[in-house]
């Protein structure tokens, strides 16, 4: 998404000599800062000539009960106090969460990316929402440059506000399976960093993806021959079809994370097989974190019934990853090396690497946990946007024409490359209406954002669903154009597109680990779909709501008609 690889590197330790000074400057010595950006983040130790970290020495100085160094910048002196950034003024004991309590409140949670828009419009670039019970403040963002200037200052263990109900299972209700295993989820700090420096390599390798072209191919193909016989007499699929897509995305992820196909497309699932078991408590699970997340949070305190649900369907889908891994496990033991046939699997990877089948199984439960809801959601948002909009859908289709003259050819890497126009339009529809509406981090540090003092422990909220949409960043941005993503040379549009104002996989350190197969799994569905069939929706527009994505929200009844 046109993301640049600069990162900027604040240093981690609270007090350091200058022996470790010149370790840690050497370690991160290959990171990709451009040189004129090092040379803008780096300092002299006088006594060493050692280049450190302002953000490090700002740390020492807090450390040892000083003043950090920022307070004594002209920037930070001539900056507004925290008090005066706008927002809605918070009731005494009720604070804002009243906003979102039933009946009194003024906001549903569905409410909540119109709630970012509405906040933007009425006080401007940036909003602080306090008063929220147990929880720090929010402070949404809404200036493209200074979310830039936010993750360029992070350092190597970003701080990303996220699922405190994850958080709580995995280092207080599961301790005694988790330890200090606590995953890429819900997990920050030093833990954080060192699980996912164990995974990253073989997640991101581009022959660990190339390795899951055809069987992902596969499964679609298998979703496809699914939806031809669910549909009715006028050619639709059946209101529930986003309940298909969800049980595609759990299969293609389950393919990936689990080295399994988890049977989750085969017809007539009785409710007690594990396929069913396994999609109910996906879907049991991500659905109501947002209640969780968002309302009053009484389950942190004493087990609500919704909490108690919740920690049952975790310790299912546990217990599920780790007879898969282990069935893994078994078959690396039994199997000759030599016999091995290409490519090992990301879970072979993993076990072989790592030689801790506990580890693979933490991976597998996260990439579950973050991908089933995500995927799904973006491809019911593509598919309506590809419904609604026939002439974008048959540019996509004519490119594909042309590369896939027979529509039984195999996909591969090399064509999926090629696919400008597809590619382009995933974008345009994550810009305009980003499934996760926006991502965020607690501040590590005071910091001036938009000209006002922020205190270390804010959450700064990044809502990418309104900056994406902001002429300030996007030329024409009411407009749904694909072409604003492709180079000239492909049929691009001139105009502005600001690198900061979409990610919908986040950026940095904490950039989305699944990212690939995300988009690999969308790349082929879209693909073998609009190739041999057209879609239409008639019935009434839908209007776009958050559950626990962002997403079209009534029946999608599509006719899908082969081509």
């Amino acid at each position: 998404m046109n993301k640049l690889s600069v990162r900027a590197w604040r240093g981690t330790a609270s007090t350091a000599s200058a022996s470790s000074l010149r370790r840690t400057v050497s370690k991160f010595s290959g990171t990709g800062l451009l040189p004129n950006e090092r040379q803008r983040l780096e300092i002299r130790d006088s006594s060493t000539g050692v280049a450190a970290c302002p953000h490090l020495l700002d740390q020492e100085e807090t450390a040892a009960g000083r003043t950090p160094r920022i307070h004594s910048t002209p920037e930070w002196q001539n900056a507004l106090p925290y008090s005066q950034i706008p927002g809605p003024k918070p009731l005494p004991i009720l604070g804002n969460t009243w906003r979102l309590m039933p009946i009194i409140g003024q906001y549903t949670i569905s409410d909540v990316a119109n709630i970012s828009s509405l906040l933007h419009d009425r006080y401007g670039r940036i909003v602080r929402f306090g008063g929220l019970i147990g929880r720090p403040d929010l402070l949404f963002i809404y200036d493209a440059d200074e979310i830039e200037k936010c993750y360029r200052s992070e350092g190597p263990t970003p701080f990303r506000p996220s699922m405190p109900s994850l958080v709580k299972y995995k280092s207080v209700v599961r301790k005694d399976f988790f330890g200090e295993l606590g995953g890429v989820v819900g997990v920050h700090g030093e833990p954080w960093r060192q699980f996912r420096s164990r995974v990253q390599k073989p997640v991101l390798q581009l022959s660990t993806i190339r390795r899951y072209m055809q069987p992902l191919e596969a499964i679609t193909d298998d979703f496809l021959v699914r939806c031809e016989h669910l549909l009715d007499g006028n050619q639709e699929l059946p209101e529930d079809f986003d309940n298909e897509i969800h049980k595609w995305s759990l299969e293609c992820i389950g393919r990936v994370a689990l080295d399994t196909r988890l049977g989750c497309l085969e017809a007539n699932l009785t409710p007690d097989s594990e396929p069913q078991q396994i999609i109910d408590a996906a879907k049991y699970a991500l659905r109501n974190v947002a209640t969780l997340e968002l309302k009053a949070p009484y389950w942190r305190y004493f087990p609500t019934p919704l909490w108690t649900q919740y920690v049952k369907n975790m310790n299912f889908f546990v217990s599920v990853c780790m007879k898969y891994i282990q069935s893994a496990t078994e078959r690396l033991k039994t199997q000759d090396p030599s016999q091995r046939d290409g490519e090992p699997s990301l879970v072979e990877k993993v076990i072989m690497s790592e030689k801790d089948e506990k580890i693979a199984t933490i991976m597998a439960l996260d990439l579950i946990l973050v991908g089933i809801d995500t995927i799904s959601m973006a491809v019911c948002s593509m598919l309506y946007q590809l419904a609604t909009r026939p002439e974008e859908q048959q540019k996509v289709h004519e490119e594909l024409k042309r590369l896939l003259p027979d529509p039984n050819t195999p996909l591969t890497i090399a064509l999926l490359d090629q696919m400008h126009h597809l590619k382009a339009f995933i974008k345009e529809v994550f810009r305009m209406y980003s499934t996760v509406i926006g991502n965020g981090r607690t501040l590590q540090e005071d910091s001036v954002i938009c000209g006002y003092q922020v205190p270390k422990g804010v959450q700064a909220v990044f809502p990418t669903i309104v900056t994406g949409n902001m002429e300030e960043y996007v030329t024409d941005a009411a407009t749904f154009r694909p072409e604003r993503w492709l180079k000239p040379q492909h049929g691009g549009v001139p105009g502005k597109l600001h690198p900061f104002a979409s990610l919908p996989y986040g950026y940095g350190a904490r950039m989305c680990l699944g990212r690939r197969f995300a988009d690999l799994e969308m790349q082929i569905l879209l693909a073998k779909l609009l190739r041999n069939y057209k879609l239409e929706y008639k019935h009434k527009p839908l209007d776009y709501a958050v559950t626990f994505m962002y997403a079209p929200d009534g029946p999608l009844r599509f006719k899908m008609t082969r081509i």
